[in-house]
């Protein structure tokens, strides 16, 4: 046997153990992913208004 196959046996042996998650498992962690996403999008923009806006009166921009 190829060292090929060998791995593209390998591969599908282990993909066998692999618990998969369910459709309504798999679609509320994306809706976790994307709300982080969202609150962490905020969390910089915040942080961006404040420090644009301190560097505007600190330099004079």
């Amino acid at each position: 046997m190829s060292r090929l196959q060998r791995f593209v046996q390998a591969t599908w042996q282990e993909l066998q153990k692999v618990t998969w998650p369910t459709p309504q498992q798999a679609r509320n962690l994306t809706v976790v992913v994307l709300a982080v996403s969202a609150a962490v999008s905020v969390y910089i923009a915040v942080f961006d208004v404040i420090f644009s806006y301190i560097s505007t009166r600190i330099v004079g921009g």
